[in-house]
């Protein structure tokens, strides 16, 4: 039924003032202001972020970035103020920059907009 149609994601955020600026300017993404909320594009890609009252932060990844060099990408979004996770537990480990490199898994690293939801960078294969 779906095979032909186009999909996009969509997540809230408390402060859609605050998500345009972290979107567009840190992170440098197309944003668009909507009656709605905001429209990201990455790549040809579409998310849509919406305002909602009592926002609770996803506990899981809404958004990835598949980038060349996660190492890279880390150290560019640090410069530009972004604090990575570190993780040590059980099979999650991060090093000293956030990033995992877990053997059989995608070199990762995760992130927080400003409402708290949780973004990463992760090295295209």
């Amino acid at each position: 039924m779906f095979k032909n149609t186009k999909a996009f994601s969509s997540f809230s955020v408390n402060d859609l003032k605050k998500a345009k600026h972290f979107y567009a300017e840190t992170l440098g993404l197309e944003v668009s202001e909507q009656k709605e909320g905001l429209r990201l594009n990455a790549g040809g890609n579409a998310v849509f972020v919406y305002a909602k009252p009592n926002h609770e932060p996803a506990m899981f990844t809404v958004l990835n970035f598949e980038v060349p060099s996660v190492d890279k990408a880390v150290d560019e979004l640090t410069k530009r103020g972004v604090r990575f996770e570190i993780y040590d537990q059980g099979e999650l480990k991060t090093d000293q920059k956030g990033v995992s490199r877990n053997a059989g898994g995608p070199t990762i690293a995760w992130f927080k907009d400003p409402a708290g939801n949780f973004l990463s960078v992760v090295q295209s294969r």
